[in-house]
């Protein structure tokens, strides 16, 4: 199988200005700058290989509902709105009906773009990028393609996220050995833990593979309306479970060499992140963000349903669905199953699937 020969964190080449292990560049073809990050990584060969793990054609939508987070926030609430075209439109007599949804891509199973959260620091999202939110709100297809963004429509051109999709089920691995947590605390699952969990597993990783972390935070969420959400995240002072927010763990990230990361949590990395007293602070800057994002070009997949995977994986005798193919399309909701055209995206609601091989043998709980 044909592979980037890739430099570990600590030999990528230095980028001015920039911390140790940006890998702004890395990417680019032919003089021009790269706009797909670690997506790169997802190559014909890398392709074809996680095909071959998919035979029985089972497959599984990580999709929560669009209004999924409906506790109290600055951000836009969800609106759904059926439109008749009699009664609305009065466009004759037909029996049609159409949806108009107006939603915060954040609100519920998404992808964080390249361009969604930024390095703090040199104030560039990545690849050195500084745009103005007008620029984004730019018809696409009018954009100079020699200054492209790094917006999730290219991910569309390159045609969206297809490879070999792992998951690693911390909370079920946590449950087998004792370990107790609530998801909706400041709960830090270290990369030790992630490899735990593979080893528990029997899973392996590959370049390229699209990595899924379950911690149970939506499965508890979910159920809830909109005040108990906020009572729920209240009670546990606005903490979240999540992966460890440090160098270091950005550091094991991008040696991993996955193509792309995701998980069912609030935000990925655990929540609130540390000040530079080592201390809890909600007004402190995301790290994985900054380092996964703005400097590797890793996009992070968020509130993911992982549930009814884990499920299979647990209940089929014989079967380790953790290890599968995995096709993941980043449209705009409802019909457009395509993103062609003005907004450029920053962060997209998601559709996935994963299609897995039940014929093949793994580890049990």
């Amino acid at each position: 199988m044909v592979q980037y020969n890739i430099p570990d964190f600590d030999s990528l080449p230095p980028v001015a200005g920039m911390p140790q292990g940006c890998a702004w560049g890395f990417f680019d073809k032919d003089g021009k700058k790269d706009v797909h990050g670690c997506l790169n990584l997802l190559t014909p060969e890398v392709v074809r290989e996680a095909y071959k793990e998919a035979r029985d054609g089972v497959s599984f939508s990580l999709n929560y509902p669009m209004d999924f987070m409906r506790m109290h926030s600055p951000r836009q609430p969800t609106e759904h709105k059926v439109i008749s075209w009699r009664e609305d439109l009065k466009m004759g007599n037909a029996l049609v009906l159409d949806d108009a949804v107006s939603f915060n891509t954040q609100s519920s199973t998404q992808w964080d773009s390249l361009l969604h959260f930024g390095h703090q620091a040199s104030n560039c999202f990545y690849h050195g990028t500084k745009v103005t939110k007008e620029q984004l709100m730019r018809d696409s297809r009018a954009y100079d393609p020699e200054k492209a963004l790094p917006t999730l429509d290219h991910w569309h051109d390159r045609g969206g996220l297809v490879g070999r999709g792992i998951l690693l089920d911390y909370r079920a691995y946590a449950q087998a050995k004792g370990i107790e947590y609530t998801p909706f605390s400041r709960h830090a699952i270290t990369t030790a833990d992630l490899e735990a969990v593979a080893a528990h597993q029997g899973t392996e990783f590959r370049q390229g593979d699209i990595l899924f972390v379950r911690s149970g935070f939506d499965e508890d969420l979910a159920p809830l309306d909109g005040e108990q959400q906020n009572e729920k995240m209240t009670q546990g002072g606005w903490g979240a479970i999540g992966i460890e927010g440090t160098e270091a763990t950005a550091k094991w990230f991008w040696n991993k060499h996955f193509s792309a990361v995701a998980g069912d949590m609030l935000g990925f990395e655990v929540y609130p992140p540390v000040n530079s007293e080592g201390k809890p602070d909600p007004g402190a800057h995301l790290v994985l963000h900054q380092w996964f994002l703005a400097m590797f070009g890793l996009p992070i997949g968020e509130h993911f349903e992982l549930d009814e995977l884990a499920e299979v994986a647990s209940q089929c005798a014989g079967a380790d669905p953790r290890d599968a193919m995995t096709e993941v399309e980043p449209p705009e909701p409802i019909s457009a199953m395509l993103y062609s055209g003005s907004p450029r995206p920053v962060g997209c609601r998601g559709t996935a699937v994963l299609s897995i091989d039940l014929a093949e043998s793994g580890p049990q709980h």
